[in-house]
Formats: structure tokens, sequence, C-alpha cells
């Protein structure tokens, strides 16, 4: 079953980044060809058919998964960045994190009005920063066709964050 392969080959990692978290770390995944293009075929099951006129991936490891995807769809990526990283004219938008804010930029061209967007990370936690990149595609004139996660963590309420955007995940702790 390609579900359990991918889980199988995810590493925990205890007391990372902090004491306490387990973090689940997806390299082993990225740096395996056919685990990697099992995950995303995984996560494009779900807007396959569906016309995306630009996939937004979330910095960074949202870059890997979107470009891929993006690729498979044929059509554009946008980065959502953290602030300060985009050469030029953005827009912003500000979240809370546990320990503070942070913000998170667009090109101010990167989405015309009726664009079809699939915003792509590689994990739903708090939804912080995923409700701040559907926000910029609403801002920008985009349609959120789906906010699709390769893992989400299903005992933290991000899912209900996004309440509203239609969210997709395929590996679930």
């Amino acid at each position: 079953m390609p579900i359990d392969k991918l889980k199988n080959a995810i590493r925990d990692v205890p007391d990372f980044p902090k004491e306490g978290i387990i973090f689940k770390d997806i390299t082993p995944i990225l740096s395996t060809p056919d685990l990697f293009k099992t995950a995303i075929e995984q996560m494009l099951g779900g807007v396959r058919g569906k016309k995306i006129d630009k996939v937004v991936g979330i910095d960074a490891r949202g870059f890997l998964f979107g470009t891929a995807m993006a690729m498979e769809l044929g059509c554009g990526i946008v980065p959502a960045r953290k602030a300060g990283k985009l050469p030029w004219n953005t827009i912003s938008e500000s979240y809370e994190l546990e320990y503070g804010t942070a913000t998170l930029e667009m090109h101010t061209d990167a989405i015309q009005e009726g664009d079809n967007v699939l915003i792509v990370d590689d994990l739903l936690a708090t939804g912080g920063t995923s409700l701040a990149a559907a926000k910029l595609v609403d801002r920008l004139g985009g349609n959120v066709v789906d906010i699709s996660f390769f893992i989400e963590l299903a005992f933290i309420p991000g899912r209900e964050k996004l309440a509203g955007y239609p969210v997709s995940s395929i590996l679930k702790y």
C-alpha cells in the first residue's frame, strides 16, 4: 500500500526542534525517487481533473512538493515566502506563532483575478502559515481550490483554523 510505504519511511526525531516535540522527518522520502513520486501522486489525487492555474508553495518545504505538483499539473508555481525574501513588489499577511508573530509575502502579480490556486505545504499543524497564504491568494483575487498537505498533525486544531477552505492531507498523526 503506497500510504504505508510513505508512513514507514518517515523518521521520528525526538526533542527536535525543542524538548517534548517529536519531529516528523520527511527527508528519507525526499531522497528516494520512488517514494517522492508516490507522495506527489497521492497529494495530486484530489485535484486531478480540476482546473489549476497556479500552485502556491509555502516557504520552505512547500516549495519542494509544490514545484513537483505544478510540473505534473502543467501550471505555474508561486512562492509564498517569509518576509523580506522576495525581490519585487509584495503583499504581506502576518500570523500568530506560539512564540510571537511571523509574516508571509507574495509578489503582487503572482496571482491573477480568477486564477484557481492550489496551496501546498509539507505539514499542517496550527494552520497559521497556510491561512496567511490563503488570505494572500484571496486578496489577489484568486480562488483557493485546495490546501494540500503531505502530513497533518490531527491532534493540533490546524484544520479548524482553515475552516471555509478545502483542505486535504495524505498522512495523519
